[in-house]
């Protein structure tokens, strides 16, 4: 098999190892209301419970920066992404909440691993196409997102219990995804494969980490508490209140599947000035929206301008660091779910103590800070996104068939 075939099947299988986890994550988010219900979760509890994933997450993901060193990424992802989807029916099985707790950790140091190891894989893979591609990853997670949210409204609609909703889902995504990954490669550019920064070299990372933690802080805010506030606050319908998600996903999808041809044209930092713009100006409609049909054109908005944010910060940290790319993308990982720390604590602690609709412009607030940092997305080849114009062998050893 030519180097260019296995590229090419890598990134077939990596795009839809993205798109199992968006199917994944928006399946557990958008029925967060109905997860409260089953198992008597106080809306005081609650934010305890969605601030603990984000916090094994983060241990997960520190955990990863060493484990990729020994068996690769590739491996890592392999076998976490099955954890999450079980994980997943975990949750919706219980009948106690010490049932619930423990599936919701148990996905939260998977999915920890998984992302870390998701987007190892896509800025290798990125260097050795020598072009702007993560974006296209991305856009199969937000179609991911859309599968998921749409069966969870179906499930809403047909009245079906959480376990009955997760099962086929799982059934089918498990044996393809594990089917899939075999076919995982890690692409090497000419850099040395060796990690050779020490900590302190990774203070450039900082301006990317401070970026990261803000567009989490959007993301957690739609993810965990979208169809809360349409329900609860703009007077939705249970049923409504699953759309805000898979809306936000729409228009994810539609910015990320144009979003790499953009950063060709324009460079990485004005793309990513365009969605900062985008995503504040998305998070002020939500706050002044007077029903849910203008919540919802708020979230359309966030969504075009937050879909480019994240990819492109993974780009840019593989960009800065070539030599130790897998470590730098470990550590930026780390604030994705600082951001959801933050993020959905911040925004229910706001919305009980004060309003729901001014804790909406905190986020808002949060992503212009990112205008203040947008230079470190130019790093490298702003075009391109890559430091290479020309594909790179693979490797097919440690991160392909070899586990």
């Amino acid at each position: 098999m030519t180097d260019d075939l296995r590229l090419r099947r890598g990134r077939g299988a990596l795009g839809f190892s993205f798109f199992v986890q968006g199917v994944t994550f928006a399946l557990l988010v958008t029925r967060i209301p109905a997860i409260q219900d089953r198992y008597g979760i106080s809306d005081g509890l609650l934010p305890v419970f969605l601030a603990a994933v984000p916090i094994l997450a983060g241990a997960a993901g520190v955990a990863t920066e060493h484990l990729v060193r020994r068996v690769g990424p590739a491996a890592v992802l392999r076998w976490s992404q099955p954890l999450v989807l079980l994980a997943l029916l975990g949750v919706g099985a219980g009948n106690s909440l010490w049932h619930v707790a423990a599936a919701l950790g148990a996905f939260g140091l998977a999915v920890g691993a998984l992302d870390a190891s998701m987007n190892m894989l896509g800025v290798s893979l990125q260097r050795a196409y020598g072009r702007s591609i993560m974006l296209g990853f991305h856009a199969a997670y937000s179609l991911g997102g859309i599968v998921g949210a749409s069966a969870a409204w179906a499930g809403t609609h047909w009245h079906l219990g959480l376990f009955a909703s997760y099962l086929p889902a799982v059934a089918l995504l498990l044996p393809l995804a594990l089917a899939g990954s075999r076919s995982y490669v890690t692409g090497r550019g000419e850099a040395p494969p060796v990690e050779q920064h020490e900590p302190r070299g990774f203070r450039p990372l900082l301006p990317l980490c401070l970026v990261m933690a803000c567009a989490y802080i959007g993301d957690s805010t739609v993810s965990n508490w979208s169809a809360k506030y349409l329900q609860d606050v703009l007077g939705s319908s249970e049923q409504l209140a699953t759309v805000p998600y898979n809306l936000y996903m729409v228009t994810t999808l539609l910015g990320r599947a144009v979003g790499d041809l953009g950063v060709r044209r324009f460079g990485a930092a004005a793309v990513v000035r365009a969605g900062t713009l985008l995503a504040a100006g998305g998070f002020a409609v939500v706050a002044a929206a007077p029903g849910p049909w203008a919540g919802l054109a708020g979230f359309t908005l966030l969504g075009l301008g937050l879909c480019v944010i994240v990819p492109q910060t993974f780009a840019a940290a593989g960009r800065l660091f070539p030599g130790s790319s897998d470590t730098a993308v470990a550590r930026l990982n780390i604030f994705n779910y600082v951001g959801f720390l933050i993020g959905s604590p911040l925004v229910g602690a706001l919305g009980d103590a004060w309003s729901h609709r001014g804790a909406m412009l905190v986020p808002a607030a949060l992503m212009l800070v990112t205008l203040l940092h947008a230079r470190s997305f130019g790093a490298g080849d702003a075009r391109y996104g890559v430091p290479h114009e020309q594909p790179r062998v693979v490797d097919v050893g440690r991160g392909g068939h070899g586990l």
